[in-house]
């Protein structure tokens, strides 16, 4: 039985540097005896999938304590190319304390050779929460309790054209309904339509372009990735009007110092609208990108308009030469343009610190502990499964 090229990189790994996860720690304390590691073994961990599930308590400043189960998949397509990118598989059911119920399915499966790239995002919400109204001089004890329904459906496919450059499209709906206003008169509510509707619907076709040197989203190293996305919403295909939008997420991992394992993150995300009206619940917002980790330091929705603009730097530390635990510390800010001038006219800056646990060594997840402070005594703690971007 012959041992492919992955393989042999990982017998390298654990010859030159042992790496610890959690289960290595849960076997060293029940005094489970290891597996021994041979060429079948190795073989099964680099072509068997990498799952991981984390049944338990969750939290978030938008929904408190939440009995939630986050799970990972992931997997190689192609596990005799030591430049296959990984596949992922993400999902995090939760029922929170204030009676939320969400379910998100978050896809990213590489074909062989990394020549195409199908991408998902299909979710479905029950979500009575809180909304501050438009621009950036909201605070946060003026605020409105909604509620509604919401089913996400966005899938994509991309095409690889060049090196690590892949060119695609796909479909966007965004439906929600049942969306119940409990205080239709608050100064808080959408001021183009006096009161947001019951329904609301966004729906039409992509195109997208994508460059990206990561081989592991879960976890990435030194890289490059740059995701642009434009949207044309029709009413022909069932959208509530015509109008488009454009996505620009850019990040960077560097090594820093060179000479280290440290990594130095950077992430732009332009989030634009334009050409007709964005219904309110589908404007660009804090925490409403894929993995809802945008803005760590205030509470999602917080911040909401016709566009957005942020940026994060964060940088990455491993504590151990295990790889065991690590730390974090980052710092972001984003801005929204004012309702009546469409200009941006503040920033609301944030910060903080937080803890990896590495959760799965063969697919490189760890588990996310940060604390954040933004603006207006907004702070709290995060909790991923995986790292924020």
């Amino acid at each position: 039985m012959s041992i492919s090229v992955r393989d042999t990189a990982i017998v390298q790994n654990i010859a030159i540097k042992p790496r610890l996860d959690v289960v290595d720690v849960i076997k060293h304390i029940f005094k489970i005896k290891k597996a021994y590691i041979n060429k079948d073994s190795i073989r099964m961990a680099s072509h068997k999938p990498f799952i991981i599930i984390l049944p338990g308590l969750g939290y978030a400043l938008q929904t408190g304590f939440a009995i939630a189960c986050p799970i990972n998949i992931s997997f190689y397509t192609d596990r005799l190319n030591p430049e296959a990118n990984i596949s992922t598989i993400s999902t995090d059911g939760n029922y929170t304390w204030n009676h939320q119920f969400f379910i998100p399915i978050i896809s990213n499966i590489w074909t062989i050779g990394n020549k195409i790239d199908f991408q998902g995002d299909w979710r479905y919400y029950k979500y009575p929460s809180i909304t501050y109204g438009l621009g950036g001089y909201t605070t946060l004890n003026k605020n409105e309790v909604m509620d509604y329904s919401y089913v996400k459906i966005h899938q994509t496919a991309l095409k690889n054209v060049a090196p690590d450059l892949l060119i695609g499209g796909g479909y966007a709906l965004d439906y929600h309904w049942n969306v119940t206003d409990f205080d239709p008169n608050s100064d808080v509510s959408d001021k183009t339509m006096n009161k947001i509707p019951s329904k609301s619907v966004s729906s039409g076709p992509t195109f997208n372009l994508l460059y990206d040197t990561r081989r592991n989203m879960n976890n990435p190293q030194p890289g490059y990735y740059l995701n642009f996305i434009y949207g044309y919403n029709l009413h022909a295909l069932g959208s509530d009007d015509n109008y488009q939008n454009i996505l620009i997420d850019a990040r960077s991992y560097i090594k820093f110092p060179a000479s280290s394992n440290n990594i130095l993150a950077l992430w732009d995300y332009t989030w634009l609208t334009f050409g007709g009206q964005t219904p309110y619940l589908d404007m660009p917002s804090t925490g409403w990108d894929t993995y809802a980790n945008m803005g760590r330091g205030y509470i999602q929705g917080r911040l909401r308009g016709k566009d957005l603009v942020y940026f994060e730097a964060e940088y990455r530390m491993h504590l151990m030469p295990s790889d065991l635990i690590g730390a974090v510390i980052f710092a972001n800010m984003e801005s929204v343009p004012e309702f009546a001038t469409n200009k941006f006219e503040k920033i609301f800056p944030a910060g903080g610190a937080g803890l990896r646990l590495k959760a799965n060594k063969y697919s490189n997840v760890n588990f996310s502990i940060d604390y954040a402070i933004g603006l207006g005594n907004s702070r709290g703690f995060f909790f991923n499964l995986g790292e924020a971007f």
